[in-house]
């Protein structure tokens, strides 16, 4: 009888959600149950700011650092994206949605009040300046380009060779 050795594999699986929300327990007070995040990207327009560390940094499996620096190193991106995003937000959140607010509001006035009642100011007129502009071509442009091409249409081409080689040469004549 030989000696057995079993591999044990044992893996974590989290979504990045839970994921995320494990590194907040760190920075709060303890005992306290966190509901649910509302989801305050409802229609998705920052799917490409979803960055984990994997995306960023990432080891071939021909070179590996130790696993604690890799997991400290990990601990700490997540760390510092965090506080970073959480900084950054409370000092620039409110002045930004302030600006941001003032541009959308006056580009919306002006779309609503300046732009739209133009353009269906055009709109109606359109169909008058239409009739206008095809009876202007029909009166100037149409008849001098049938002309032009009756014209043109009677002239005829005909090519003789007065030498053997087919470059163009001054014993070749042609005839209009």
């Amino acid at each position: 009888m030989g000696v057995e050795k079993e591999k044990l594999d044992t893996s974590i699986i989290m979504d990045e959600d839970e994921f995320n929300r494990s590194i907040e327990p760190i920075l709060s007070k303890k005992g306290k149950v966190y509901p649910a995040a509302q989801d305050r990207d409802p229609n998705e327009i920052n799917t490409h700011l979803k960055v984990s560390f994997e995306d960023v940094i990432g080891e071939p499996i021909s070179t590996h650092s130790f696993d604690k620096v890799w997991i400290g190193s990990h601990a700490t991106f997540e760390l510092v994206k965090f506080f970073f995003y959480r900084l950054l937000t409370t000092l620039l959140a409110v002045p930004m949605a302030f600006i941001l607010g003032l541009i959308f509001g006056v580009l919306s006035c002006a779309h609503i009040w300046l732009v739209m009642p133009v353009i269906q100011s055009f709109m109606m007129l359109l169909p008058s300046a239409q009739k206008i502009w095809r009876s202007l071509m029909d009166i100037l442009i149409t008849p001098l380009f049938h002309s032009l091409g009756k014209c043109l249409s009677s002239i005829q081409v005909q090519m003789t060779e007065s030498d053997a080689d087919t470059s163009l040469s001054p014993g070749r004549r042609y005839l209009l």
